[in-house]
């Protein structure tokens, strides 16, 4: 089983990180006579989420079959709407509740967020709805509205050194300080990506841990790769054959990991005038201007001095 899996936290103390938000959830949930029945997390990909959902559905009651998880990138549109409502009519048959996890929910159709719209404004006392998404501006003012909003952040470096010093210690296995800082800053604080380069750096010899740290981290994640290419000044033409691959991902979780990246390297540094420009292109965000922006703000960082 992969670390990711293995220590995936089940319980609400398990979990490092966002304890305010994690606080004010639990709050929310011990009053049972006034929960909400409809809660939306958002946040960038990779920060737990969904983990979260998970645990939150636990503490409100709901086992086994009462449990449903979807993936709106597969299933979006109105009838998978319709479905839903026409199960949550039905009481729950092992726990106290039924409980909808409905992840990437910002691809669903104009028709299916409509529809939906109407369960979260008449929804059944014995059904709760988790809506997961890294997105939320892409969801209808009135759904956001209908929910009480929770945003989960990623981890700090103090959070993510304190989970890799709890993951490699179970395992029985030390970590030098070097190849530590290495994937603090490499997992651009994303548990998930943390776990899965330490993962193929515990089975190598020592002295190969720092180079393993680097090639894993390159290759799960082309952030990474643009980021070092940002830094590194490798050109143009490597940058855009990288921003080429990323014309699927979100613009503005690509800003932020940049900037994250940056301070990283920006804190570990005496004087580095090149980080400090690339954090200065990269400071607004992109909303408004989406991938193109970003294009050209990558541009200006390999052609402006």
């Amino acid at each position: 089983m992969s670390l990711y899996l293995k220590y995936r936290p089940s319980t609400f103390e398990e979990i490092i990180g966002n304890e305010n938000v994690i606080e004010a959830i639990k709050n929310l949930i011990a009053d049972k006579n006034n929960r909400p029945h409809s809660y939306l997390l958002h946040g960038p990909t990779g920060c737990g989420k969904t983990t979260l959902a998970r645990i939150m559905s636990k503490e409100l009651g709901c086992k086994g079959s009462d449990y449903r998880e979807i993936d709106s990138a597969d299933f979006r549109g109105i009838d998978t709407v319709r479905e839903i409502r026409r199960q949550s009519q039905f009481k729950p048959l092992e726990g106290d509740c039924k409980v909808w996890v409905i992840d990437e929910v910002h691809k669903m159709t104009g028709d299916a967020q409509n529809a939906m719209l109407k369960i979260l404004e008449d929804t059944p006392p014995h059904v709760y709805f988790i809506l997961c998404t890294t997105e939320p501006q892409k969801l209808l003012p009135t759904i956001r509205g209908r929910c009480s909003q929770f945003q989960v952040q990623l981890l700090n470096e103090t959070q993510m050194t304190k989970l890799l010093h709890r993951v490699y210690r179970k395992e029985n296995q030390k970590l030098e300080k070097e190849v530590l800082e290495q994937i603090v800053q490499d997992s651009l604080g994303h548990p998930r990506n943390a776990l899965q380069i330490l993962e193929q750096v515990l089975v190598v010899e020592p002295e190969q841990r720092l180079a393993v740290a680097k090639q894993t981290a390159e290759k799960q994640s082309q952030v990474i790769e643009l980021c070092r290419a940002l830094l590194n000044n490798t050109g143009w033409k490597k940058v855009a054959n990288i921003l080429s691959g990323l014309m699927d991902e979100e613009p503005e979780n690509i800003r932020r990991a940049i900037l994250g990246y940056c301070q990283t390297t920006l804190l570990k540094s005496s004087q580095n005038h090149t980080v400090a420009r690339i954090m200065e292109e990269m400071e607004n965000d992109l909303y408004a201007s989406g991938f193109p922006g970003l294009v050209l703000r990558c541009y200006r960082i390999v052609f402006v001095e």
